[in-house]
């Protein structure tokens, strides 16, 4: 148990490191202009894969640190518990940079990457209250539901949806943010979940019916 708390610590310690490498890398001063600013996220991954380069690294986690923290932020209790996500979710990104394939926006894999990182550290933790409060419902109470329409989502109060959010079960909710927030297409949500498109119908569906059920019971 000693080596396993320490291994721990040793871990997080590494992984604290790299990211700082990574956000600490020298900058171009204030007023000059980006030199990578005219590169595209895809190009900018495609030159980091090909020479596994930090430094290049460090740009494309500057220009999504804020947006990752946002949504490990939305799976997360606190504000230190959202960090030490966000840390792993970009150390892990770097181990796995080279499978964004380019079939869909590079944003869009990044945050179904996100997501699926938050869904797997939830799940693995069936002690924290984020879990615990999840809806117990059969995907079966849904098959015939009716469909809830896009609309019914947008109308829906910002509090009183967050707070719904956090009632339904970890994989609904990444794929309603991706849906609804994010704005990814079909054909992007088949791409990143690797699903076909009436898996993704059928997955929208239910998780829209859960959530409005959710919604519906807050008082």
């Amino acid at each position: 148990m000693i080596f396993t708390i320490q291994a721990q610590r040793e871990v997080t310690l590494l992984r604290k490191l790299f990211l700082i490498l990574i956000s600490n890398q020298e900058k171009e001063p204030l007023g000059k202009a980006d030199p990578y600013n005219h590169l595209t996220d895809e190009e900018l991954v495609a030159k980091i894969v090909a020479n596994n380069d930090t430094l290049l690294f460090g740009v494309l986690y500057d220009r999504y640190i804020k947006r990752v923290y946002n949504k490990c932020y939305g799976f997360a209790k606190s504000n230190d518990e959202a960090e030490d996500l966000t840390q792993d979710v970009f150390l892990m990104l770097f181990i796995k940079l080279a499978s964004f394939s380019g079939k869909s926006k590079f944003s869009t894999w990044l945050y179904s990457f996100t997501y699926n990182f938050c869904v797997n550290y939830v799940n693995r933790d069936k002690q924290r209250k984020m879990s615990d409060k999840s809806v117990p419902v059969e995907d079966n109470e849904y098959r015939f539901v009716e469909e809830v329409s896009d609309d019914s989502i947008y109308e829906m109060k910002s509090k009183k949806l967050e707070q719904a959010l956090r009632l339904i079960s970890p994989e609904d909710k990444s794929i309603l943010l991706l849906k609804y927030q994010d704005g990814a297409s079909i054909k992007e949500l088949m791409q990143v979940m690797e699903l076909g498109e009436s898996a993704i119908k059928m997955r929208l569906k239910r998780a829209k019916a859960k959530l409005v059920e959710a919604y519906n019971n807050l008082a």
